[in-house]
């Protein structure tokens, strides 16, 4: 299923890789979490809070993504579907914009959220030592078309390879539903280890490999957000509607994780040992 011309539809892969009729289960508020919620966690590899951000810091986010897309990058860099020279008007900017990353020590707005205590202490709580910040994104689905991000498991990419567990967080700008590129997630394939990656629509899990009977979704609204292990399945299927999908995501390590070496990666990321075909 490669999503190129000529081949599978959009509308195909989101229907074929994706399911939608299974929902995460979201607490309301950090301060819900608990032994038990922490066990949940661990278990399943992922959990969902509402109202983690007030509407005042989501505002506060947006401006400041917004700005660096049409104002001024400050230094972030920005992944465009296609040549900025092409680009003639600000829809047209934004509706290309794919990721916005390396920006918290630009903006003081964004680095208030990589920090907010209310993200910290339940990561530092699941790593069990202080966290350390090692990637910030802006993730943008712009309405009709924004693409997929197909299956895959975070520390798959070599910049968060680490021999301890990565933590991510996932949060929603917009409302992230079902019917605009929500998270999807496989619960409890933290467990099954590192995975081979392949080279398809994307760096990502072989689509035949993926059981996708086992998906379940996590709807968010602005200000939710979702603690996930760093090999943790999951993907978020194409934005086909009329409404943006903006979301931050950042990875943090243990203060003594160390990067794996790229002999190392290869052998637990990627076919290059056993030869093995997607």
């Amino acid at each position: 299923m490669r999503g190129r011309e000529g081949s599978i539809s959009p509308e195909e892969i989101s229907k074929r890789l994706y399911r939608y009729d299974q929902l995460a289960r979201t607490y309301a508020g950090v301060d819900m979490l608990g032994e038990q919620e922490w066990k949940a966690y661990k278990e399943a590899g992922f959990l969902a809070v509402e109202g983690v951000l007030e509407e005042r810091e989501i505002q506060d986010a947006i401006d400041a993504i917004m700005s660096m897309i049409f104002e001024d990058t400050k230094g972030a860099s920005i992944q465009f579907s296609k040549p900025s020279s092409e680009l003639k008007s600000n829809e047209e900017r934004e509706l290309a914009v794919r990721k916005v990353h390396q920006f918290s020590d630009r903006d003081d707005r964004l680095r208030h959220v990589a920090y907010h205590p209310d993200i910290l202490r339940p990561v530092e709580a699941i790593l069990g030592e202080k966290p350390k910040l090692v990637q910030d994104m802006a993730l943008l689905k712009p309405p009709h078309g924004g693409g997929e991000k197909p299956w895959h498991q975070d520390m798959a990419y070599g910049n968060l390879a680490y021999d301890k567990p990565v933590v991510g967080v996932w949060i929603a700008l917009d409302e992230a539903a079902l019917d605009n590129g929500c998270m999807h997630v496989l619960p409890g394939s933290h467990a099954d280890g590192a995975t081979p990656h392949y080279a398809v629509r994307d760096w990502q899990l072989c689509d035949s490999h993926v059981a996708v009977e086992k998906d379940v979704a996590v709807p968010l609204k602005p200000g939710g957000l979702m603690f996930f292990h760093g090999l943790l399945k999951h993907g978020t299927p194409y934005n086909l509607s009329p409404k943006r999908r903006r979301a931050l995501q950042f990875h943090y390590v243990g203060e003594s994780a160390r990067k794996l070496s790229p002999q190392e990666y290869k052998r637990t990321f990627t076919n290059e040992m056993s030869g093995a075909e997607c």
